[in-house]
């Protein structure tokens, strides 16, 4: 088997670092990415930098203003209809095939209790993140390393477009309770209601951060 080159595969290493970054919510939408900071904090050349830097734009995760510099990326309304379609065909599918002693299953526990935790202390931002992870573990039910790779691009830009809400406790709250339902339902073997469930938690979702992106519009022009 060819191995990549050194720089190819350090390329892709901190590509992923930035994309985890991204869904936990420490690199924000619309933040400017100093080239000159990221080079030192992450021990990389400049040149190995603007090859990430590359990659993320393809991916839609960062914007490239000429003479400004490169931001991240705050997904716009076909983005994020786009973002939550290809979220009800992965998720949903994943829950209907799944078997409730699925390595996967105990990962969504623990991410539920997570959030419950971060909720005592109003770290709604650590809710989200524990979210983000409970959803993860539902793809990662589907067993396809495909879909994987392809839903942890979809997880930064869903974090990006949960950037339109002024208030992350308006998105988050009420999840966690959906969550916990959604599990008790695959640990019944009730996958089939457990998808339904989630595809109405998906569709209230999109249309809470629809309505958030509408009036964020509102007030810029």
């Amino acid at each position: 088997m060819k191995k990549q080159p050194v720089a190819q595969t350090l390329s892709v290493t901190i590509a992923e670092t930035i994309r985890y970054k991204i869904t936990a919510g420490e690199i924000t939408p619309g933040q400017r990415l100093s080239e000159a900071t990221l080079s030192e904090v992450l021990d990389i050349s400049r040149n190995t930098l603007r090859e990430v830097f590359r990659v993320l734009t393809q991916e839609g995760l960062l914007t490239y203003a000429p003479n400004r510099g490169v931001f991240v990326s705050v997904p716009d309304m076909a983005a994020i209809i786009d973002i939550y379609q290809v979220r009800r065909l992965i998720e949903c599918d994943a829950l209907t095939h799944a078997y409730a002693l699925h390595p996967a299953v105990q990962k969504m526990k623990e991410a539920v209790s997570c959030a419950r935790e971060h909720e005592k202390i109003e770290d709604w931002v650590g809710v989200g993140t524990a979210n983000m992870q409970f959803h993860t573990a539902i793809v990662e039910l589907s067993d396809s390393e495909r879909l994987i790779k392809l839903y942890r691009n979809v997880s930064a830009e869903l974090r990006l477009a949960f950037g339109h809400l002024n208030d992350p406790k308006i998105l988050y709250a009420p999840y966690i309770d959906k969550n916990q339902s959604i599990l008790e339902l695959l640990d019944s073997g009730r996958n089939v209601e457990a998808a339904s469930a989630l595809r109405s938690y998906l569709d209230l979702s999109e249309r809470t951060l629809l309505a958030a992106y509408k009036r964020s519009q509102s007030s810029t022009n």
